[in-house]
């Protein structure tokens, strides 16, 4: 069974930073990346140190997947370049927590760049993309970056079954398959009772947007379905919809917190309301996911949708550590870094990169 899909790894991911189809433009840096990544000289060594990364899964309490994916995004693009780009930052940082021997990041999937997710293709579109991938119209494997991300982490649940999976997006739409994987897994299979923690400027709350069902839009009332509108899922710095926080909170039975609220309240107070909350619905396992767009344009502007008024770093990590000391951390995304649209702002896209990173270490020190 474990060589079964460690074969399925093998065919549709790549290593680390190469998930982004190159074929000219764009392949010096994709190869100068991966060769410092792994230690590497060329391809054939880059392929040969990915492939003995994955042989340490078993022995891994963190796997890092990267979905280079934002064909699911909304008002700008860029996101597809963020696992890259917070690889090569992470680089510089060799005391970061991401990097420590128990970590295996078991690289990125195959995004064709047009795709989003399987059921907005047809039969023939399914058979065409599966031989440029596999080489075979016919192998049953799936073609979409949603549905190779969720394929990937049910396999790592096997190969990997002591590791937290943390995800790098990509746009939010990588939200769905993270969480999907870790509720099958932990909630659905498991027994336990998830709670879903929700950093983020926007609702995404929409049951579909332009009738596309899995978008950045529409992941989390998909993820809410499955916790069954029960309160268990909490947003924190939601401050652009165009529905107000009444209505959110009265029709799906979530839990919101804007940043008028959140200014008038010390955060470790807001952090044990949130543990409370979990605790008289019975949550016994945590799943965060991150958009960076969250936090303030001044400490993260590198993002598609930057909206003023909200979280401050300090802010976002004393709500993770603080609830995942509470309750053990199943999975953590990070989503919607996009550092081309950093444009010549001061500062950036290395501020958001920064920002990003000192999330991603909460992530990885609370994976015990």
């Amino acid at each position: 069974m474990a060589s079964k899909h460690l074969d399925e790894l093998t065919a549709f991911l790549r290593p680390a930073g190469g998930g982004v189809y190159v074929v000219s433009t764009g392949v010096a840096e994709q190869q100068a990346l991966q060769q410092a990544l792994y230690g590497a000289q060329g391809p054939d060594d880059i392929e040969a140190a990915w492939r003995r990364a994955l042989c340490r899964l078993h022995q891994a309490r963190v796997v890092v997947l990267g979905v280079p994916s934002d064909a699911g995004a909304g008002f700008t693009r860029g996101a597809n370049r963020a696992p890259a780009a917070l690889r090569a930052h992470l680089l510089r940082q060799p005391d970061h927590p991401l990097r420590a021997p128990d970590v295996v990041d078991v690289g990125d999937v195959r995004v064709i760049p047009h795709l989003l997710s399987e059921e907005m293709l047809s039969p023939a579109q399914i058979a065409e993309c599966r031989a440029a991938l596999y080489g075979d119209p016919h192998r049953a494997l799936p073609v979409s970056p949603l549905a190779l991300a969720e394929r990937a982490l049910d396999a790592l649940a096997v190969l990997a079954p002591g590791a937290v999976p943390v995800v790098l997006g990509g746009d939010h739409s990588v939200g769905w398959p993270a969480f999907a994987a870790a509720w099958r897994r932990h909630e659905r299979d498991g027994g336990r009772r998830l709670g879903l923690l929700h950093f983020d400027a926007h609702t995404d709350l929409l049951p579909h947007r332009l009738g596309v069902r899995y978008c950045f839009a529409t992941w989390a009332y998909h993820a809410n379905e499955l916790l069954g509108r029960d309160g268990r899922l909490v947003q924190v710095g939601i401050r652009a919809s165009g529905r107000d926080r009444a209505h959110w909170e009265g029709t799906l039975g979530v839990r919101q917190y804007w940043p008028a609220e959140l200014a008038e309240r010390p955060i470790e107070a807001v952090a044990d309301e949130i543990i409370a909350r979990f605790e008289a619905r019975g949550v016994d396992a945590l799943y965060v996911s991150n958009d960076i767009d969250g936090l303030d344009p001044a400490f993260a502007s590198a993002t598609g949708t930057p909206e003023p008024g909200g979280l401050s770093p300090a802010q976002v990590s004393t709500l993770t550590r603080r609830i995942g000391a509470r309750f053990p951390l199943v999975g953590y995304d990070l989503v919607e870094v996009a550092p081309p649209l950093a444009g010549e702002q001061p500062g950036e896209p290395k501020r958001t990169l920064d920002s990003a990173a000192g999330c991603l270490a909460d992530a990885a020190e609370l994976a015990r």
